[in-house]
């Protein structure tokens, strides 16, 4: 294993970040970290990184116990939302500038360093400084001065975090293949699940501290074992057990999916509370006996297109769609 975390405390006065955690995780995996700010993802990013020590509990680096151990010890590299890059310095000083403090002689760090650049396509740009860069451009400097000094395991706190959308997808995709050529662990923080659904080979959703889940992001999405889970990752109508025995039959709480529920000719008259067109889909908020439905159809679905607020519709489940929560 990459990473072995067992019995991992962390304590801040009275507050407990993190409480009593175990996860390990696969070498030369894309592992993601997610959860609402103040779930404790960050909190065992730094303390895998160094910057924090536990109140208790084990960090093991491929088997290695690095728990007490200072950053600059671990075989991890960081790399944060803020970039953190030296503004006087050009790209390529500051790409290679980790080098540089190992004492790596100096036409051996020049060319390891312009080999990460090209790795992240700023070759071209070796000699400019950081403020004649676009946001996406510092951010594969930021990527490239961290794989230089080819760490065993990356670290990155919300790298994408200050990136506009379009931007933000396109570098999710340059992210995966670039840990995809490297082929080493990248532990990855985001509170994004689109984010961390484009990006993972497996998922852990943090919350309150503790992991409620860890899954694949097919997993995650089409099993999620909480009610936490069901509604962080993609959205979820949720059936307390009083409405799910009077609609399936089951008396336990439920989920299903928006896409899973249809809107037809056939089913429980329900009627239409909103209509939200997203482009390749139209979501429909409708009331069926109470209970608020969320229900997304394709766009190119012309029955879909004539419901409007107001209209009453039918609505049609399947009892094998139902998820059942713990």
């Amino acid at each position: 294993m990459a990473i072995s975390i067992r019995g991992l405390t962390k304590k801040f006065g009275d507050f407990t970040a993190v409480d009593s955690l175990d996860l390990e995780i696969k070498s030369g995996e894309f592992f993601s970290m997610l959860g609402p700010s103040g779930s404790g993802k960050t909190t065992v990013l730094r303390m895998i990184a160094g910057f924090e020590l536990p109140t208790q509990g084990q960090v093991l680096l491929y088997d290695e116990d690095v728990t007490n151990k200072a950053p600059f010890d671990r075989d991890v590299n960081t790399v944060f939302q803020d970039y953190a890059l030296f503004p006087h310095l050009s790209v390529i000083e500051n790409v290679e500038y980790g080098l540089k403090v190992r004492k790596v002689p100096k036409k051996e760090r020049l060319e390891r360093a312009m080999e990460a650049l090209s790795k992240v396509h700023l070759a071209d740009f070796a000699d400019r400084k950081p403020a004649q860069l676009s946001g996406g451009q510092r951010q594969r400097v930021a990527l490239a001065r961290a794989i230089v000094v080819e760490p065993k395991i990356l670290l990155l706190d919300e790298p994408l975090g200050a990136l506009d959308l379009k931007l933000r997808e396109k570098m999710q995709i340059e992210l995966k293949e670039l840990q995809r050529e490297l082929g080493i662990t990248f532990i990855f923080v985001t509170h994004d699940q689109d984010e961390a659904l484009t990006l993972s080979d497996r998922i852990a959703i943090f919350n309150n501290g503790k992991i409620e889940q860890i899954g694949t992001p097919q997993e995650l999405y089409e099993q999620p074992a909480t009610e936490f889970v069901a509604r962080f990752v993609g959205t979820a109508n949720v059936f307390e057990p009083e409405q799910s025995n009077k609609l399936f039959g089951i008396n336990a709480q439920t989920m299903i999916r928006p896409e899973q529920v249809e809107l037809g000719s056939t089913g429980d008259s329900a009627e239409v509370l909103e209509v939200i067109y997203l482009g390749s889909t139209i979501r429909f908020i409708v009331d069926l006996n109470g209970q608020q439905l969320i229900a997304e159809v394709s766009a190119s679905d012309d029955n879909a297109k004539s419901y409007r607020r107001g209209a009453t519709v039918k609505v049609k489940m399947s009892k094998t769609d139902l998820v059942k929560l713990t």
